[in-house]
């Protein structure tokens, strides 16, 4: 690897390099093989995935199932090692990052944090973005995006003490401090649980001086009525109350029950396809290259993420659950909001406003959970945008 690893002076974080063993590779296309589709059903039959109804065809699983018996894993490993990764201990979970370091000596510190079924994977598309456009001598950034403890690389929680996601944000303020941006602070960006991680780094950490967020999950403001919203606003919105009220019993059963849901996705790599892949499906206005769902569905199972990365959802369905719109989580600093249409649930600008320090806003016409992944130009040009409106020199 030559250029962009040029990591902070003092920073104790050991390079790493993406390799599953072949036995490991070829007991997932064994287990493939040997899984069973299940028979024709009316609902299956008549599902339309991109549409929010029964869930995926059998016609599409079995298709990626043939797919998923000559998938190439080992291409996926080529275009992760073609950026710098590092493994680095921080309260003894081993937290896995990608990186591209400038040699700027001003450079912006960055932190990227996806969410889930997403993982590191999805900024890939960004990276490679700014690695056309800049040098290691002229990025004006250092870009960090880690593996969430319990995803992909990075360990997971401790088995005997709970876990949340206070635990997350506090692992990774540590991280930005350990890799020598503590003086200078760092701002912070995030999706779906990335997002509610972003936002509890801006909330309680001087570290983080900005955030910048493409997903606001919230109750609708007392004092905003919908009749207040613009139609297009107003529909998204609505859409986003039936996702809450009807179309989230994945959520449910993860945040109720992630003991059984986690061992019944472990046990069988199509039954967990089948889990991702609706939602790579449903959650997109475009639907991604099946190739690309199945990398991500194949780290997942490679590296056992799925029943070590739904901790986050206890909290969010538990006794007290907070949300983007909770007063204590409020940004008193600055705060962005980009808004993709087809995002799960779009939350208008005017409640994200009730959030925090709102200064800049960018509503898109395309787009929808997986933001970055999906619209990678998009958002690179909001990122960049957004930053350099908000970082003090």
């Amino acid at each position: 690897m030559s250029g962009y690893d040029d990591i902070p002076v003092g920073a104790k974080a050991q390079r790493f390099v993406a390799y599953i063993s072949d036995e490991k590779v070829s007991e997932l296309k064994q287990l493939v093989k040997l899984s069973k589709i299940g028979p024709a059903t009316y609902e299956n039959l008549h599902a339309e995935p991109t549409k929010g109804k029964f869930g995926l065809t059998r016609e599409w699983l079995t298709h990626a199932k043939e797919e998923w018996l000559s998938f190439d894993w080992r291409s996926v490993e080529r275009d992760i090692n073609g950026f710098p990764n590092w493994l680095l201990s921080i309260e003894g979970i081993d937290v896995h990052f990608v990186a591209l370091f400038s040699e700027k000596p001003d450079a912006i510190p960055l932190l990227l944090s996806h969410g889930w079924p997403g993982s590191f994977l999805e900024f890939l598309p960004l990276l490679t973005l700014m690695k056309k456009q800049y040098s290691p001598k002229d990025l004006p950034y250092h870009i960090i995006v880690p593996s969430l403890p319990g995803y992909a690389f990075s360990s997971g929680p401790s088995l005997d003490q709970n876990f949340t996601m206070a635990d997350v944000a506090r692992i990774l303020n540590s991280l930005m401090i350990r890799l020598g941006f503590g003086e200078t602070g760092y701002i912070a960006q995030g999706g779906d649980i990335g997002s509610r991680l972003s936002r509890l780094l801006g909330a309680k950490y001087d570290e983080c001086k900005a955030v910048h967020l493409n997903f606001c999950i919230m109750p609708r403001p007392e004092h905003i009525p919908m009749d207040s919203l613009s139609d297009f606003e107003r529909t998204n919105a609505e859409r986003g109350m039936t996702f809450v009220a009807s179309e989230n019993a994945y959520a449910k059963e993860q945040a109720s029950r992630p003991a059984t849901i986690g061992l019944i996705l472990s046990s069988n790599p199509l039954a967990l396809l089948a889990w991702i892949g609706e939602k790579f499906l449903e959650w997109t206005d475009e639907t991604p290259p099946l190739h690309d769902i199945l990398a991500s569905v194949s780290l997942y199972w490679l590296m056992d993420t799925f029943p070590r990365s739904i901790y986050p959802y206890r909290e969010s369905y538990g006794p007290e659950p907070t949300h983007h719109g909770t007063p204590s989580l409020y940004i008193d600093k600055p705060l962005g909001y980009s808004y993709f249409p087809h995002e799960v649930y779009p939350v208008p600008l005017s409640w994200a406003a009730t959030t925090g320090k709102l200064c800049w806003t960018k509503v898109h016409d395309k787009g929808g959970h997986f933001a970055a992944f999906e619209q990678p130009d998009a958002f690179k040009e909001d990122l960049e945008d957004f930053v350099a409106q908000v970082w003090k020199k």
